[in-house]
Order: C-alpha cells, then sequence, then structure tokens
C-alpha cells in the first residue's frame, strides 16, 4: 500500500464558473486556471500521481499544452486514474478538505463524490469530501482564492 498528497490553489475571479468536483457552484466569483480550475479534482490527481511516485499534475497535464484548455477535470481524473491502472495500481480511498470561506458547500458535497467515485470507478464510501472555513483569516478567508488538499491510498492490483 502506498499513499500520497496532494494540495492545490487556485485564485478567484469574476466570469468564471466555480467548479469543484465536477460540479458547478453557484457562487459570484469562479476560479481562474488553464483548465476549469477544479481545486478539488487537481489535488486529488497530485495525491495519486504522488502515491504511485509518478510525479504532478503539470508533468501530466502541462498548462501550456492548448488540448488541456477549459478542459473537465474529471476527465483528467479518469485519465489519471487509467495511468495507474496501466501502472498496476488501483485507489483504496482518497479524502479531501476544501478550504473556502465562501460560499458555502455543504448542499453540493454529494454531488461531488459521486463525479468522483464515478471517475475513478469506486464506490462512493470511498470518496471523503469535507469543507472548512478558515474563520476569516489567510487569503481564503479574504476570498482571494479556494485551497485544497487531498490524500490518497492506492494498492497494488
Amino acid at each position: 500500500m502506498r499513499i500520497g498528497y496532494g494540495e492545490d490553489t487556485h485564485r478567484f475571479g469574476p466570469g468564471r464558473k466555480l467548479i469543484l468536483g465536477g460540479v458547478e457552484v453557484d457562487f459570484f466569483l469562479g476560479l481562474i486556471g488553464h483548465s476549469d480550475a477544479d481545486a478539488l479534482v487537481h489535488s486529488i490527481i497530485d495525491a495519486l500521481l504522488g502515491a504511485a511516485a509518478l510525479g504532478d499534475i503539470g508533468q501530466h497535464f502541462p498548462d501550456s499544452d492548448m488540448q488541456y484548455k477549459d478542459i473537465s477535470s474529471i476527465l483528467l481524473l479518469e485519465k489519471t486514474n487509467e495511468l495507474l491502472r496501466e501502472k498496476g495500481y488501483r485507489l483504496i480511498n482518497c479524502d479531501s478538505t476544501i478550504i473556502a470561506q465562501k460560499p458555502k458547500l455543504a448542499p453540493y458535497i454529494l454531488d461531488m463524490r459521486a463525479n468522483i467515485a464515478k471517475a475513478l470507478n469506486i464506490d462512493i464510501d470511498s470518496v471523503s469530501v469535507k469543507a472548512t472555513t478558515p474563520e476569516k483569516t489567510n487569503a481564503e478567508g479574504r476570498l482571494e482564492c479556494i485551497t485544497v488538499r487531498s490524500v490518497a491510498l492506492i494498492d497494488r492490483i
């Protein structure tokens, strides 16, 4: 068994959709990025790649490559899962924490978990997503960004 850790931060900006876990969250700001800027999925991808010692998201899906411009990060998660399988690994479970002052994410968590589980071809009970506020501290508390931290446990197939 192997564990991996991933972390991703994206700044808020106007004129973008807020996508987390493949779910469009109702909010007046979105996250800025080359793809859909889904910080939740990006942190899971990095946790998976880290667990298998396969580098990071930027090595596999570089923001300099136009084929990934505005792409759904759920598709990138599916590709990452395929890569893990090719290398002889399977995901046991993943756990993520979203750090955001706003918006309130509780109404969206179940759908996020379902999207991630489907992309990884695992049971929803193996996907944990939580949200916490920074109590108006740090960049997340000032509504400058959202940060997500994830861990993943993998095993040989």
